[in-house]
């Protein structure tokens, strides 16, 4: 049980610091969109290199992980991650060059994509032994990270420290605090993969409740990365709030989504996961209503926290229902993260391009558009008869 707390705690710890990399970097979107004189499609297509990044490490992350365990995987995308995140920071600073961001984001994306699902194979793992809803705990201290990130973030803009010093100082911190701590994850022969059928991750993808538990992701993780990328823009461009106030909107947001994901666990336990998700979607699509049309900032504000609570449970309840069978974990979360990243890959195109005609903050409408035909979809997260998991699944 001492090994299982400790792994528990590394996972948690993993969470955090992979959420604090995220928002550390986010924050500086406003100043990076600045610096480089972008329109909204065009920091779009900047960010599409970083998505396309994720894409390619989350279809091949399964595979490194069957081959060589999660924690060996988690550290090698933090390595990776590091020089993209460093990298960042010299292309808009330095050599004011938007091909030189976006060559970083492409690194930054494929050492993120590969940490996510070894993080998340490895929490799923740690949630059988537990035999408790954990990933909403996992995934809210990502959100926690997030906020932590976003505040240092809005902090370091608004008292003028420059990106050149931040990006890297935080990248190398992370770094070191991950390799020293991914020792502690689960044994490599507990985590049973060498057990695994060979060709499973070819067989996932032919998988139909797989497949659906992946298209229910993408819409949840557009309601979630959406926010990610431009609610501070949408708020500085469509409500007129200054730069430093947009970046605190993204750090109420993630505050909202962490609270969300501390409680789902006790939510999930006793109503499951299709009420449940049910329940928070429908808070999600009317929170970005409110964010869109509030008259006044308690709306807003309102509307971001209720957005933030929607959006808090659809990734990590995704990933459970896809580690059911812990031996097939590895495939179907590499199946399930890749579709679900498609929302990152297509989501901040898609949403730049309409927000050169319409705003950026009238964009975030295609948010609860997408979530009514993924209502349809949360059924397909119930636990199968027989799975081996005693974690509630309804």
């Amino acid at each position: 049980m001492s090994r299982l707390v400790d792994a528990r705690n590394a996972v948690g710890l993993s969470f955090f610091l992979n959420g604090a990399t995220f928002a550390t970097w986010v924050s500086r979107l406003p100043e990076i969109r600045h610096r480089l004189d972008l329109t909204n499609g065009e920091l779009g297509v900047v960010l599409l290199a970083g998505s396309i990044g994720s894409i390619l490490a989350l279809t091949c992350a399964g595979a490194i992980i069957a081959r060589v365990g999660a924690a060996t995987a988690v550290r090698a995308g933090v390595a990776v991650d590091t020089i993209g995140m460093a990298g960042i920071a010299v292309g808009a600073v330095l050599l004011d060059s938007a091909p030189a961001v976006a060559v970083s984001l492409f690194v930054w994306g494929v050492g993120m994509g590969l940490w996510d699902v070894s993080m998340n194979v490895e929490g799923a793992g740690v949630e059988h032994r537990l035999e408790r809803n954990m990933m909403p705990r996992f995934h809210a201290l990502f959100s926690l990270g997030s906020v932590v990130g976003a505040g240092l973030g809005s902090l370091m803009t608004r008292i003028e420290v420059p990106m050149i010093a931040v990006l890297p100082v935080a990248a190398v911190l992370i770094f070191v605090s991950v390799q020293a701590t991914t020792g502690a994850f689960l044994p490599r022969e507990v985590e049973e993969l060498e057990h695994a059928p060979r060709g499973m991750v070819l067989a996932a993808w032919r998988e139909p409740r797989t497949l659906l538990i992946g298209l229910m992701v993408l819409a949840l993780a557009l309601t979630e990365g959406s926010a990610n990328d431009w609610l501070a823009i949408a708020l500085v461009d469509g409500h007129g709030v200054a730069a430093w106030m947009g970046v605190a909107g993204f750090a109420v947001f993630v505050s909202a989504m962490t609270t969300g994901r501390f409680l789902g666990a006790s939510l999930l336990d006793r109503f499951g996961r299709t009420a449940t998700l049910w329940g928070t979607m429908g808070l999600a699509a009317v929170g970005v209503l409110l964010v869109v049309y509030g008259a006044n900032a308690a709306l807003i504000v309102t509307g971001i926290v209720l957005w933030g609570v929607g959006a808090s449970l659809g990734f990590p309840v995704g990933m459970s229902a896809a580690a059911d069978d812990p031996v097939r974990a590895p495939a179907r979360v590499s199946v399930v993260s890749t579709i679900g990243y498609t929302a990152f890959l297509t989501g901040p195109p898609v949403l730049g391009f309409i927000g050169d005609r319409v705003g950026a903050l009238h964009a975030l409408l295609l948010i609860s558009i997408l979530l009514v035909p993924a209502a349809l979809l949360v059924p397909a997260a119930r636990k199968p008869e027989g799975a081996r998991t005693t974690v509630s699944g309804r």
